[in-house]
């Protein structure tokens, strides 16, 4: 009896290495395919909104389609139909949105 008890105290031991090798694949799973992606997508984002250029069609993510008629340090002014001008942060510019209708000519402004 004692005997078996030895043999599986020993035992403990390397499932302590299991585990731990486990939890360092899911962190590492997590890291890649949520983590790191995120932070990709976040610094693609700030690209585009720093390069974006008065007269860029745009669409915000409340969805408002216009030119860019004005920028300014953190806001640029979208004109929107018959000379309508709105402001908006430039944080609003849906980037997928926008590089969605790049391509197609836009049917107002």
């Amino acid at each position: 009896m004692i005997y078996s008890i030895l043999l599986q105290a020993t035992g403990a031991g390397s499932g302590m290495t299991t585990q731990l090798l486990f939890m360092g694949a899911i962190i590492a799973v997590f890291y890649f395919f949520m983590i790191r992606p995120q932070q990709k997508k976040a610094k693609d984002q700030k690209k585009f909104v720093e390069e974006i250029k008065k007269g860029d069609y745009v669409i915000t993510i409340g969805g408002m389609h216009g030119r860019i008629a004005e920028i300014e340090d953190d806001t640029f002014v979208i004109e929107v139909e018959r000379g309508g001008r709105i402001k908006f942060s430039k944080s609003s510019v849906s980037m997928d949105s926008t590089k969605a209708i790049a391509g197609k000519k836009p049917t107002t402004a």
